[in-house]
């Protein structure tokens, strides 16, 4: 069994939010793969279904970001899954917007949720890191994940979700590869082909003569038979 964890924050004025891109993919999976909606357990909203061959958890911490460590713990212990059991998906200020990266263990970098999730689980769990790009100032940083996603985000937000969706299959039996290239095929498909043309025909290099032409070199090359009689022949040489 696998447990896939999003992080955000519980509450409608948070549902379309940065930080909540992590619930935006939890339920991007469940009504693709069809799982069963949503229950409240282990202080979140969580449901189960099946990844291509694996059973698979989907869990929404609802403690609000900074305790999401208590929701993952308690799902982690009562179902006996081991942190290499867990991933997390989260949103990701040191990537570019659109961009994603797939990580094993490491440190939090920072990121409140993950911190929280380190205290009950240490770091040897698994994280889909959603780029969202960074304002600039770390000043701005809180202002910026607790804001709704802007209008020209929605293409590749959307890609994304539906890529990840894509490959949930592959990540929950550990084909990290053809998970990141599932999510690759909807944030940059490859562009149809056009076919290649073909090498432009040779231009001839010799031109045939024109049957009147070749009439007239044959013409002069055999001269014409002389009809004259022998009194003519005699008659033109001295004249």
């Amino acid at each position: 069994m696998k447990l896939f964890v999003g992080l955000g924050n519980p509450g409608s004025k948070y549902t379309q939010n940065r930080h909540n891109i992590g619930f935006m993919a939890m339920d991007q999976i469940a009504d693709d793969h069809g799982f069963a909606p949503f229950k409240g357990k282990f202080q979140g909203a969580i449901t189960e279904g099946r990844l291509g061959r694996e059973k698979v958890l989907l869990l929404k911490p609802e403690t609000f970001m900074n305790l999401s460590g208590q929701s993952v713990g308690e799902a982690m212990r009562f179902y006996k899954l081991a942190p290499e059991d867990v991933v997390v998906f989260h949103d990701e200020l040191d990537l570019a917007p659109g961009k994603l990266k797939y990580k094993m263990a490491g440190g939090h970098a920072g990121h409140n949720g993950l911190r929280s999730i380190h205290q009950h689980l240490g770091e040897n769990y698994g994280r889909v890191r959603m780029g969202i790009g960074h304002p600039g100032r770390k000043d701005l940083v809180s202002r910026y994940v607790l804001h709704d996603f802007a209008k020209a985000d929605q293409t590749w937000l959307d890609d994304m979700l539906r890529g990840i969706s894509d490959g949930a299959a592959h990540l929950a039996e550990g084909d990290t590869a053809k998970f990141s290239n599932a999510v690759a095929m909807r944030l940059n498909p490859p562009r149809p082909s056009t076919g290649t043309k073909g090498p432009k025909p040779k231009a001839e290099t010799t031109s045939k003569k024109p049957e009147t032409a070749k009439a007239t070199a044959e013409d002069k090359a055999t001269p014409a038979p002389d009809t004259r009689s022998a009194l003519q022949k005699l008659k033109d040489k001295f004249s």
